[in-house]
């Protein structure tokens, strides 16, 4: 009898994380097909929730009140940060002063929090998870909605997530299969090498399937390779800013997923990486 439950309880979990996916995956579609104003508010919206995520595990990290963040700070950077990305010709440098504007910002406003609460401050904890919230996820986001304005960027775009969705496929299944050795057990216990290498084999085979489809230049094979590996990275790297808060999900938004950040985790990275070598190559 509890063997049925439990079978039952896994079945449920399955096609609840599987209407949840489907959602998902219809509303980013959509919002990458239309581009534009679309495009940068869904992206935006996804960016922001997963910032609040990211600051409320520190948040909850802390445990002493003076060491608290201050999010509000996060998000205007962040909106700021997304509203330049999303201009026709975004210049670097201006981004990096944004950046740059927002630590001295934080350093300022604990000035005025140590002189009015008699001595407490937490400036360095305050600015360094602020900035790296910025950096972890708006950052990547705005990247991905820069490269939307490039001339083949919809199909750029398309074939990046379904690289990454691929690859979480891909490496779900063949751990599940042939699953045998751990690959970074204290990290995330479930990851084993034969899912990792099942993941890398998904996001080329995505990344192929997507050139034909796409009439893609045959060197966006790299967007394969990228998010196979970077992808998986980008999970453990979410599962490791878990165990450091000791959070189980960053949220629980979305049904059978947790949190939007731990549904948006292997996207980050591959983001990044793939505008930072279209930069190079275009």
């Amino acid at each position: 009898m509890a063997a049925l439950k439990n079978n039952k309880a896994e079945r449920d979990e399955f096609l609840l994380r599987s209407f949840s996916s489907i959602f998902i995956v219809l509303i980013v579609l959509s919002a990458i097909y239309y581009g534009n104003f679309i495009w940068t508010v869904i992206a935006s919206l996804i960016a922001l929730i997963s910032l609040s995520e990211y600051y409320n595990m520190l948040n909850r990290y802390a445990k002493i009140k003076s060491m608290k963040i201050s999010p509000g700070v996060g998000y205007i950077i962040s909106v700021i940060f997304i509203f330049a990305a999303a201009q026709e010709n975004p210049q670097p440098i201006i981004l990096a002063m944004i950046l740059s504007l927002s630590v001295f910002g934080v350093f300022t406003l604990e000035i005025f929090k140590r002189q009015f609460s008699h001595g407490n401050s937490s400036s360095i904890f305050n600015a360094g998870g602020i900035l790296s919230g910025v950096l972890y996820i708006t950052v990547p986001w705005a990247c991905m909605i820069m490269l939307r304005n490039y001339i083949i960027g919809r199909d750029i775009l398309m074939t990046l997530f379904f690289c990454t969705w691929a690859c979480d496929v891909g490496a779900y299944i063949g751990g599940k299969i042939f699953g045998s050795v751990k690959l970074c057990e204290f990290v995330s216990p479930g990851k084993t090498v034969q899912g990792f290498i099942a993941g890398i084999i998904g996001s080329l085979l995505a990344s192929a399937g997507a050139i034909y489809f796409f009439a893609l230049p045959s060197s966006m094979i790299f967007i394969g390779f990228i998010c196979g590996i970077s992808g998986q990275a980008g999970d453990l790297i979410e599962s490791l800013i878990k165990r450091e808060t000791g959070q189980k999900d960053s949220g629980n938004l979305i049904p059978g997923h947790g949190g939007m950040l731990d549904r948006f985790d292997s996207i980050l990275f591959n983001g990044l990486l793939t505008y930072l070598v279209l930069r190079i190559l275009l």
